[in-house]
């Protein structure tokens, strides 16, 4: 199976980001550590480096998609490699319930 492409978290407090777009197509070949995409964080615009290399085989998350941290959110692997379906999303936590005054 491929290896997981994973939404990374650049921050303690972010949550979520949003693709911006990405740099390679399916069927691109990859280098690991070549820029794969660009997300928007709460912060800031930053790239996503590739942690492996072969071939994109999947894109998950669409340009404009906004995501929890840690989604996979696409597949790198050799060519004709199966792919698994896409998992679920990660959840988000629940913000803590408003203080009671008593």
């Amino acid at each position: 199976m491929g290896s997981e492409i994973i939404l990374p978290k650049f921050g303690q407090q972010t949550e979520t980001s949003t693709i911006i777009r990405w740099y390679k197509k399916e069927g691109d070949h990859v280098e690991k550590g070549e820029p794969l995409l660009e997300i928007q964080t709460d912060k800031a615009a930053m790239d996503v480096e590739s942690f492996a290399a072969g071939t994109l085989l999947k894109i998950w998350a669409q340009p404009g998609e906004e995501l929890p941290v840690m989604s996979v959110i696409g597949y790198i692997g050799a060519p004709g490699e199966p792919i698994p379906p896409r998992p679920p999303l990660p959840t988000t936590p629940a913000p803590p319930p408003p203080p009671t005054t008593t």
